[in-house]
């Protein structure tokens, strides 16, 4: 019996660990264009190749970039452009219908965009087409002023699925508004935990990855991701960051270099305030 003891204790010992999954940061960039509308970018789209990227702003304007790497690791961007969102006129937006919040691309190109104050979605179905309007949820008509449609994210399957920054109370959990086949459901909620606010979210791997944020006057902000089996209510948390740690991080959107991890790319809101940044953060997610 003493030597199937130390057997299995030996087995144990040698058994390897099995580690949580996690993102490690890998890079962070500050990024800047001489241009008034440059700034207040609250939502993030990433090539497949992890190369370029598409952002919204509060105040209406598409940025557009490419992504300097190295060996998969980023190191700077370039090509950086600006230009209005355009209404289903043809105009750029004004006023109370500028404040675009979310963005999510699907695998024909189609470009999806929310947003809050007029809480709506608008597709473009090809870049250079006019943009149209999904249907509303009778819910948009009474989300929250400057809390609404705040995150918004494609499957493969072309379901779109998006969250409002409240849920209405801290006991509430987060409604997920799901769009498939032309029409909407909220069957799925996710816990809402502590004073945490949802900014983003994307889908990769057949899961939903939602990042959220906190802020405390004498720390500053806080990032959290979580990761959620689609239609699942409960997730795991990939990271949680110290009061500080990162800047207003908004947006957010996965890739995959070949033969490498997957990669998770944040986008911040300066919120055009000189206190802070526009940032791109790259962590590494390790399973």
């Amino acid at each position: 019996m003493k030597a199937l003891a130390l057997s299995l204790l030996g087995a144990l010992w040698l058994a390897p660990a099995m580690a949580a999954p996690a993102l490690r940061l890998d890079a962070r960039i500050e990024i800047g264009l001489d241009d008034p509308r440059f700034g207040g970018f609250s939502s993030l789209a990433v090539a497949a190749d992890g190369m370029s990227f598409m952002a919204t702003s509060d105040r209406g304007t598409l940025l557009r970039g490419d992504i300097l790497r190295e060996n998969g690791r980023m190191l700077g961007v370039k090509n950086l452009r600006l230009s209005p969102i355009l209404d289903s006129k043809g105009a750029p937006l004004t006023s109370y219908h500028v404040d675009a919040e979310g963005l999510a691309v699907s695998a024909t190109g189609a470009i999806y965009m929310s947003f809050e104050a007029n809480h709506r979605i608008m597709v473009q179905p090809t870049p250079d087409s006019l943009p149209e309007f999904v249907p509303k949820h009778p819910d948009f008509r009474s989300l929250i002023n400057n809390s609404g449609l705040e995150a918004l994210a494609i499957g493969p399957d072309g379901t779109l699925y998006t969250i409002p920054e409240r849920s209405g109370d801290l006991a509430a959990p987060f409604p997920v508004y799901r769009f498939q086949n032309e029409v909407w459901d909220k069957d799925w909620t996710l816990p809402r935990r502590g004073g945490f606010l949802v900014t983003g979210a994307d889908v990769f791997g057949g899961q939903l990855y939602v990042l959220e944020r906190d802020f405390t006057f004498y720390g500053g902000f806080m990032s959290r991701i979580r990761r959620f089996e689609i239609g699942a209510e409960q997730g795991e948390t990939l990271l949680e960051s110290a009061a500080g740690g990162f800047d207003n991080m908004e947006g957010i959107a996965l890739w995959q270099p070949e033969g490498m991890a997957p990669r998770v790319l944040l986008i911040s809101d300066d919120n055009f305030l000189i206190l802070q940044r526009n940032m791109l953060v790259e962590l590494v997610l390790t399973e």
